[in-house]
């Protein structure tokens, strides 16, 4: 789907006096990422505990690929921080962090879990497409998993660079198109999470490569392969399970590296 065909998509979901910005805010204050794996109330120390179990369970690759341990003393900004579980992790590791999402109810949840783990920063409600810092402000911008699914993705880029010191490097992953998931989805019918959301856009590496032209270096790496799902139920569940993860593991990495579902891009401004 073009970016046109995005912005026609939301222009069509939305009420007349409802802006696609709207519309997106809408949805995110509304489904809250991993929400469905948690088994404690929401806003509870254990409830993040649930949400952040999860999330390194099924990316197990995040720290080694992230290096959130990396950032210590560096002023970094996360452009789509959710509740803060990533967030958090570089603030632990002693990352100045500043936290910006779209939606309100996630800001409101990571600051809580700011408090239980007892970590500060900069948590704000704002447009990642029209950021309210100065130029050259951070040393490290942050995206994971918020390009597909914003109105305009060229122009939250545009913003990202702007923001970022010189030499200041983005870390960002967006949802690659030919990927094992993406096949599967399409072959037995099960819905991604999230393919409802007003914009969502998958991305093949030349276009990603494309899209982050701005910027002096890039490295795109192909991440997220087959672990057993929590979020499925049902006898495609089972099968998944049972039989494909293992077998795709036992392929060698080499040959079904272009195809994880997500693609991380490493990048400097």
């Amino acid at each position: 789907m073009t970016f046109r065909q995005t912005s026609q998509k939301l222009a069509d979901s939305r009420s007349d006096s409802e802006s696609p910005i709207e519309t997106i805010r809408s949805y995110w204050n509304e489904h809250i990422h991993d929400l469905k794996i948690a088994k404690h109330p929401i806003g509870t120390k254990e409830f993040f505990d649930d949400i952040e179990a999860y999330r390194f369970e099924k990316l197990e690759y995040l720290p080694k690929v992230v290096g959130y341990s990396s950032y210590a003393g560096k002023q970094l900004l996360e452009v789509g921080c959710g509740i803060g579980i990533d967030l958090v992790r570089f603030a632990m590791n002693g990352a100045i962090v500043t936290g910006i999402d779209l939606a309100e109810e996630p800001i409101a949840q990571a600051k809580r879990n700011f408090q239980f783990h007892a970590v500060n920063g900069d948590l704000r409600t704002m447009n990642g497409e029209n950021l309210h810092f100065a130029e050259g402000s951070f040393d490290v911008v942050f995206a994971h998993g918020v390009l597909q699914y914003t109105h305009d993705a060229p122009q939250m880029l545009r913003e990202i660079h702007r923001v970022l010191k010189p030499g200041g490097e983005a870390i960002l992953m967006v949802y690659n198109r030919y990927s094992w998931l993406n096949l599967l989805s399409q072959l037995f019918g099960v819905k991604l999470e999230y393919q409802d959301a007003p914009a969502f856009r998958k991305y093949s590496i030349p276009e990603f490569r494309r899209v982050l032209e701005g910027f002096s270096h890039v490295e795109v790496i192909p991440e997220r392969f087959p672990v057993r799902t929590r979020l499925h139920t049902g006898l495609k569940a089972a099968v998944y399970n049972a039989f494909f993860v293992g077998a795709f593991n036992l392929i060698p990495k080499a040959m079904v590296r272009p195809f994880g579902w997500h693609l991380i891009a490493r990048v400097t401004k």
